[in-house]
């Protein structure tokens, strides 16, 4: 390979909420490419994250050689990101990146927008594909993504879905374009000890609509008058935490469900003897491979990329936002935990042999190579 190809990069990250899969993708990517010899920073917002992003952020600072900087960017398009992106220029400008990364809507869209001769690279992590054309807000965050889609170097997708979603929506363009899933460490194969307080099922995630967790209390809600009472261990913080929480008082599960506001996933899963996702929407969520890795008993969704974690064993998933069913499968799981626990296994050597953080880097890496080998 020339010294071109091999030489080390300046890259930044811009994202807009620290929080999530998202975050998690960003700081194993960065640690990854600063472990190889590249200078690496990072652009987020300010005003979300609180202790949980700091505590993350913190150890990372030593690595990120073109520093990290924080400035308030808004949920949703508005005034305020004239600020924002300006703000994102002058970084990128000021460090000489050869390569700015957007994640996400909001940061895909800063990162798209610098104007400069940098390799400009875009993963949407779900975002503006969340949308449909049907709707007013849908139609804007759609024509934006189109709009910006012509000033895009490099698409990258954690999973073949969120790719033909991306086609389907937004259309086809002459980026270089690459499905990269997501990977876990070595580290995340050690098994998971349980708690002194583990409760029959934990949640792990965001309490959002797209997550399907009001799908999971009413199906406790169906066991329950059944006559099969369990209990829930609810981890992760959000919008929907207010609504979620009188779900469960008027479906009389107040004492059966508690919600543990959030936590790293390790952490959570040994407050459970089973992981229950149950989400509408995915690309390729890093709890389910979290979770696969650990050999937790787990059960999912069979939507956006979870199939491709899965494989042949895909047959275990089941239908998003169906209470009944997925009621059956938690009942079926908690009453074979000997079998629950062989398809736990092998979901873990699958994800071993398929879903590696470093392969994961590396394959970043070579996209970002070949961007700027043909802009170039």
């Amino acid at each position: 390979m020339s010294g071109a190809s091999t030489r080390p990069l300046r890259i930044i990250h811009v994202l807009r909420a620290p929080l999530g899969g998202l975050f998690r993708h960003v700081v194993d990517l960065v640690r990854g490419q600063a472990a190889r010899g590249h200078q690496v920073g990072i652009v987020a917002d300010s005003t979300t994250g609180g202790g949980r992003a700091e505590e993350i952020l913190a150890p990372l600072r030593p690595e990120l050689a073109l520093g990290l900087t924080r400035r308030p960017m808004s949920r949703h398009i508005g005034p305020s990101d004239f600020g924002a992106w300006r703000d994102v220029a002058r970084r990128v400008t000021a460090s000489g990146a050869d390569v700015v990364h957007g994640h996400g809507a909001k940061g895909g869209a800063y990162a798209r927008l610098t104007g400069r001769g940098a390799v400009r690279v875009y993963t949407p992590h779900g975002g503006s594909l969340h949308f449909e054309w049907s709707n007013a807000v849908g139609l804007a965050y759609l024509s934006l993504e189109r709009v910006l889609l012509r000033r895009t170097d490099l698409l990258l997708f954690e999973s073949a879905y969120a790719r033909q979603v991306f086609l389907s929506k937004i259309g086809r363009s002459d980026a270089v374009m690459r499905v990269v899933h997501n990977g876990v460490a070595e580290a995340e194969f050690a098994p998971v000890a349980p708690d002194a307080a583990t409760t029959d099922i934990v949640f792990v995630g965001e309490l959002r609509t797209v997550k399907g967790v009001d799908v999971l209390i009413d199906a406790v809600g169906l066991l329950a008058r059944n006559g099969r009472q369990l209990t829930v261990t609810i981890v992760g913080s959000g919008p929907e935490e207010a609504a979620l929480t009188s779900r469960t008082e008027a479906l009389g599960l107040r004492a059966a469900v508690s919600f543990a506001g959030a936590m790293p996933a390790r952490r959570a899963f040994a407050l459970g003897r089973l992981v229950v996702i149950p989400s509408r929407f995915e690309s390729l969520p890093y709890i389910v491979l979290e979770a696969g890795a650990a050999a937790m008993p787990l059960i999912t969704t069979a939507v956006g990329g979870i199939p491709e974690i899965y494989g042949p064993l895909a047959c275990d998933l089941v239908a998003p936002g169906d209470p009944a069913e997925l009621a059956q499968s938690i009942a079926t799981a908690l009453g074979d935990p000997a079998g629950r626990q062989t398809t736990a296994q092998r979901l873990q050597v699958r994800i071993r042999e398929c879903f590696s953080v470093d392969a994961m880097v590396e394959a970043v890496l070579a996209g970002y190579r070949e961007a700027l080998a043909r802009k170039a």
